[in-house]
Formats: C-alpha cells, structure tokens, sequence
C-alpha cells in the first residue's frame, strides 16, 4: 500500500508539472510573430493604453487584476475577509430564499491575506499570495477551532493583447497558477466545508496541491470598467492514511462592474459576480472519494466601494458578499 501511495504521490507531481510545461510552452508560441500579427503588445500599443482614461483606484476585490504592472515596478495588497454561514443549501440549486439552517455554523477570517505581484517584463507578471486564518465552527453540537497559516499561491500572467482605447478591443491576459498546501503542512486544520473565505483568489480547497488555467478580459468604457475571467482547478491526488483521496476540478467564474465617480480620487462604486463550481469528475479520470461527488454551486453578489488617498500610491475598497443561490453548500456572507 505503501509503494502504491507513494506512486500515485509521483504521479500526481508529473501531473502537474506536465501541465504547468504545457502552459508555458504555449504562452511562448503563442509570444511568437505569427506572420503580420504578433502576440506581444507593442511598445505604441502599451503606451497609447498608458495614456487613456484609467483613474489609478483600487479595482475589483475578489478578481486579480487583469493588467499587469510595469516592468520593475511590484505591489502588494494587504486584504482582511471574513465569513459568517449559518445556513445551507441541499442536492438541489436553489435561492438564499429557499436556504435551511446549519448543519454547519461557521465563523472564518483572514487574517490578513497578503498578495505581492511583480511585473518581469511589460507583458508578464509573477505574484505570490499568502494569508494568516482562524475559523470557529458548531456541527451538530461539536465545536471546533484553530488559527494557523493558511495555503501559498504562486502565479504567472502573460498578457498577448492590450486594450485599445479607440475601438472595442480588450485587454486579454492569460493565467497561471499553482497552490502549495502550506496550511496543512504547518498543521492547520481544514475548516467545514473544505475552503478558506472565497475571497482567496482562485477559490481552491483547503490542504491541496491545485493548479489552475484561466482566461480574463478588461474593457475600460468611460467612466465605467467592465472585466471578466473563467478558470479551471486540477487537483492533484492527496492522501489520507495509505488511502489516495481524489476530489472533484473546480470551475471559477467572476464579472465585474466599476462605474469611477470621481477620476482623480479614484473613488467609485462596483457589483462583482461570483461563482464556484465543483465538478463531478475530474481531469484525470480517476473517481471522486472525498468532498461533494455530486458538485456543488455557489453564486454570490458584493456590491463594493473603492478609493484613493489622497495624492498617494495607497488605495483601498470594501464589499460585502452575498451568497445568492447555490447546491450542496454553505449559505454565508
């Protein structure tokens, strides 16, 4: 048992490291001159964008950015989220209005969580997320707690097409990204349900190796700011015992809205769409074992506010997340 835990343990790290070389080789394909067309943005390109209406504010929360930061220049954004579910939906997608009490109730917060990107070049970008996480939970009458790291997440964007403020063209930025299990590993436990917040960006259980592949777009439309990403989660094979664990791959969607109010204070007002979907199969074949084997769905609404202060580099937003509808999960806010 032994032998064959460890060989699908090297199984799942070829898994991924395959995908993630597949990844790269196609965004330098893709950064290949393709006769008259070519997928690096010009340098007229970038600045002719640089130059158009983007009052510098904070942007969506629960969306990473789709532009990505100049070459040399970095950021780091510090977020505190917290959840509150004392509900539940059951096997059927339903509305909040239709929602049941418990079985879970669920207190979580991070604590912060820090994001720090780094722009390598003018097209692609390296950032890593980190956070600090406490959870309280009651299911059925037994209580549990803890506080401890929460997982790390590394990323790389590359963005082939820049947006051009003279026609519909958007910005279109390509993602990705890689979850290390650094909670489990400093030994926090999983909280019910088997997320952090979704605030976490991409939203992936928690204590697993995850790699995810997305898509986003940003169409700046004065005085408004619409952008969009779709992104698939693998999960590699975990284990529990000399059992191998396999869970269901993860859709995330998100669309945002920004109507800027003021360009030079940068202060404005946003509505965010959010979804999580877990998927009843997996990439790589092998049958589910753990979690919802039948899926699951959340959407959610956060209205949010964003600002400047003053006549600085900081910026800062606040939004409230509403759960709207949903299967097999947590109703919370």
């Amino acid at each position: 048992m032994e032998a064959k835990r460890r060989a699908n343990l090297g199984e799942s790290v070829r898994i991924v490291l395959m995908m993630l070389m597949w990844a790269q080789l196609m965004q330098f394909v893709c950064a290949q001159p393709v006769h008259a067309w070519s997928w690096i943005p010009s340098d007229e390109d970038i600045r002719k964008y640089r130059n158009s209406w983007n009052p510098f504010s904070h942007g969506p929360i629960l969306h990473t950015a789709v532009d990505l930061q100049p070459k040399g220049q970095s950021l780091l954004r510090p977020f505190i989220f917290s959840q509150i579910g004392e509900h539940s939906f059951d096997n059927r997608f339903r509305f909040f209005s239709d929602r049941k009490s418990g079985p879970v109730h669920l207190y979580s917060v991070q604590e912060p969580s820090l994001e720090f990107a780094y722009g390598v070049t003018d097209h692609i970008q390296f950032g890593a997320t980190s956070s600090l996480q406490s959870f309280w939970a009651r299911e059925n009458g037994k209580v549990d707690t803890d506080t401890g790291p929460g997982d790390t997440s590394l990323a790389i964007k590359y963005r082939p097409i820049v947006q051009d403020p003279d026609s519909w063209r958007p910005s279109v930025t390509l993602f990705n990204h890689i979850v290390l299990p650094t909670g489990k590993w400093t030994g926090t436990s999983r909280p019910p349900g088997g997320f952090a917040p979704i605030a976490r960006f991409p939203a992936t259980r928690f204590g697993e190796v995850a790699l995810t592949e997305g898509i986003m777009a940003r169409k700046n439309l004065r005085p408004f700011r619409v952008q969009a990403g779709v992104f698939y989660t693998y999960a590699a094979p975990g284990s529990e015992g000399r059992e191998t664990t396999y869970t269901g791959d993860l859709v995330n969607t998100r669309l945002a809205f920004e109507h800027i109010l003021n360009g030079k204070t940068g202060f404005g007002y946003g509505l965010e769409l959010v979804t999580l979907h877990g998927l009843a199969w997996r990439a790589d074949g092998h049958a589910i074992n753990r979690g919802q084997r039948s899926g699951f769905s959340i959407i959610g609404l956060e209205p949010t506010i964003q600002w400047r202060f003053g006549d600085t580099n900081f910026v800062g937003a606040a939004g409230v997340l509403f759960t709207v509808a949903g299967q097999n999960a947590i109703e919370s806010i």
